[in-house]
């Protein structure tokens, strides 16, 4: 099935909700990134602490947020903690509308997020970011993609 590119603002295309949302925990279970603690408990909260932005889109079918933390590789700026697109347009297009959201909150901050090539499913990790613009610049001791904001980079 062909995606259609966004044709909404940023702000039509991302609504902002806050961390732990029933439909957002939902999503987010479906994420390689989400964590269950060893009794089997998950977090109530899905982003970790910090600063935060969760962004769902109007048809729940993608959900991205940001943080802003000092990284444990003492990477600076805000960071794309989660992104899950299941269908809700073109991941490159929801990235880049999900930059503009970011920058409204976080004006001139460096963006940057992390891919674990082993725990997806693409020939290719972290195609869609690339596809907007960003920038693979290296990889962690843990072994995954750093990848840039263009501006950034």
């Amino acid at each position: 099935m062909a995606q259609l590119h966004l044709l909404l603002e940023p702000a039509e295309t991302w609504i902002v909700i806050k961390d732990g949302d029933p439909g957002a925990r939902a999503m987010f279970e479906r994420h390689y990134s989400r964590y269950v603690y060893a009794d089997g408990r998950r977090p109530k909260l899905i982003v970790g602490p910090g600063e935060k932005m969760v962004l769902v889109t109007p048809c729940a079918r993608a959900l991205f947020a940001w943080r802003k933390f000092k990284s444990d590789d003492d990477q600076t700026g805000v960071n794309c903690a989660i992104f899950r697109n299941e269908g809700a347009g073109l991941s490159s297009d929801l990235i880049l509308a999900a930059e503009e959201v970011a920058h409204q909150r976080w004006p001139g901050e460096r963006f940057f997020t992390y891919v674990n090539p082993k725990k997806v499913r693409s020939t290719n990790p972290g195609f869609c970011f690339l596809m907007a613009d960003w920038q693979r610049v290296g990889i962690t001791k843990k072994r995954k993609y750093l990848i840039l904001a263009k501006e950034a980079a």
